[in-house]
């Protein structure tokens, strides 16, 4: 009977969970849309493609979500915290549509996992 329980939970719990994955599919694609659409490749390179002075696989690898989200939205705050390491300028995002700055964000922490 327990087993029957487990089954029925772990079944359960792959149904909720697919729904989300598909969505976070979903978000990271249109994030990697963004970042083509606006030229962030001019500065930042993702996989060898882009500019090879911006790689982001490492700058990602060390921030939080929030933390992209501060870089995206006020890049002039975090460079001035950051102001150990010298870092090019940035311009701000904050003008982009919410929709449009999570995804962006859901796209670069995708970047932690490759």
């Amino acid at each position: 009977m327990r087993h029957v329980v487990l089954v029925s939970s772990l079944v359960g719990m792959i149904l909720v969970a697919a729904p989300a994955f598909a969505q976070d599919k979903a978000l990271v694609e249109k994030g990697m849309n963004v970042f083509t659409a606006q030229k962030c490749s001019l500065c930042h390179s993702v996989a060898g493609k882009g500019n090879p002075k911006g790689p982001l696989e490492d700058g990602v690898a060390k921030l939080s979500d929030g933390d992209i989200r501060q870089w995206l939205l006020k890049p002039e705050e975090m460079r001035a915290k950051a102001a150990a390491e010298r870092k090019p300028a940035m311009k701000s995002f904050a003008s982009l549509p919410k929709g449009d700055v999570d995804a962006l964000v859901a796209y670069l922490m995708s970047l932690k996992k490759k």
